[in-house]
């Protein structure tokens, strides 16, 4: 049979389609981390500097990027160091974890999905703890802040998804192979 073709296994179109959907929600959590940076660095080189997404004395995204919550999560000053190398911007550490989830979503296999799922639950309870921060404590509402929310609670919801068709996908696999 050296003239026969050979079948090619594809995914099905619902697993490219949550992967392509994962992929665009880490462009746009890209994109607002980025942005967010962008606040920081401004707001830090130039104190009166006042964003577009400053609206109000209640809506003012610099005040919650430039507080000590802004950087290590508030946590890493108290637990190490405020000169730590690891007290970066909260906005730095979306940029890793974003960057990281695309990288997962290029994928195919289940083992990257079980990983990008555990980033996304790991990354939707920084952000209940970050908007419980943002809400009772610096009492402000940040447009950057809660769009990263949004951008990490849809892609929990594509990861769950997407985990759930790359186990099915794993099943049945495994039945053909037993066949």
């Amino acid at each position: 049979m050296a003239g026969a073709a050979v079948k090619k296994v594809s995914q099905p179109r619902s697993s490219k389609y949550l992967r392509a959907f994962i992929l665009v929600l880490c462009l746009l959590g890209l994109c607002i981390s980025i942005f967010g940076l962008y606040i920081e660095i401004l707001k830090e080189k130039n104190p009166n500097y006042v964003p577009f997404c400053d609206i109000n004395s209640y809506i003012a995204c610099s005040r919650a990027l430039t507080s000590r919550y802004g950087k290590g999560f508030g946590l890493v000053d108290k637990f190490l160091s405020n000169t730590s190398i690891l007290n970066q911007p909260n906005t730095v550490y979306g940029i890793a974890f974003y960057t990281f989830q695309a990288t997962l979503s290029l994928s195919s296999s289940s083992s990257a999905a079980v990983v990008q799922t555990a980033g996304s639950v790991l990354a939707n309870i920084g952000s209940v703890y970050l908007g419980y921060i943002l809400y009772y404590i610096i009492r402000d509402f940040c447009l950057v802040c809660v769009s990263t929310y949004v951008v990490n609670f849809l892609l929990l919801i594509a990861c769950i998804a997407r985990l759930r068709t790359a186990v099915a996908e794993d099943i049945k696999k495994t039945v053909r192979k037993k066949k």
